[in-house]
């Protein structure tokens, strides 16, 4: 019998039953909205996402600009505190099998974004998650910010100009660390166009890839049983 039962059928007891006070934290990332049809509160996510979709920001190594789908330019640098992220092997975007760096962030209207490096670029990124990693620190505490940095190379005698990611970082604001790592604890983040399920991972942070789908022959196995 429960002690809830107990306390219902005991007719001489005086004591009250012990009640437990929980708090409930809401995710940082939900804000209140008011709904202006009824006057109703809301509690709204600041950040727009559709799993396995983010907005692609897309790094042009050759001009050293960062671009939105290879259309909208945004500039040489970019700003902003990671809540996802992963370095993996893998043949993806019809490129060949390279060392890749995978970052998600939220822009400044809130879209969850998702940008590539490769390449020198991620050697870089190596070099600023080593000494956060000393300094009992990781890319989600911090605001990451990515230059593009101009180097010259030399191919059957003539010069040549391209562009690598260089990163370094600064102290970010705590509430907006919370919403980020809050966001990721409850929404998938990855990227379907860059999952193939085969790739070789040397970090991950909040990487959420979707489970394989039951093929027939696991279905099947699992009736039979």
């Amino acid at each position: 019998m429960s002690k809830q039962a107990q306390t219902t059928v005991n007719p001489v007891s005086t004591a009250e039953p012990a009640t437990t006070d929980v708090a409930i934290t809401r995710p940082a990332y939900l804000l209140d909205k008011v709904d202006e049809a009824t006057g109703e509160v809301q509690q709204v996510p600041c950040f727009k996402y559709l799993p396995g979709h983010p907005r692609q920001i897309r790094f042009d190594a050759k001009a050293g600009q960062f671009n939105i789908g290879g259309t909208t330019p945004l500039g040489y640098s970019l700003s902003f505190v990671p809540l996802a992220w992963r370095i993996f092997q893998d043949d993806i975007l019809n490129m060949g099998r390279k060392l890749w760096a995978e970052l998600f962030y939220a822009d400044d209207k809130g879209a969850i974004c998702a940008v590539l490096f490769h390449g020198y670029s991620v050697e870089n990124l190596y070099r600023l998650i080593e000494p956060l990693f000393y300094d009992d620190l990781t890319l989600a505490d911090v605001v990451v910010k990515v230059q593009a940095s101009k180097k010259e190379t030399t191919k059957d005698g003539k010069k040549a100009t391209y562009y690598i990611a260089e990163f370094s970082y600064e102290p970010a604001d705590a509430q907006e660390v919370a919403a980020r790592g809050d966001f990721a604890r409850d929404f998938p983040i990855w990227r379907a166009e860059t999952y193939t399920g085969a790739a070789d991972v040397r970090i991950q942070h909040a990487y959420t890839a979707p489970e394989p789908e039951a093929t027939s022959e696991d279905v099947n196995a699992s009736q039979a049983a």
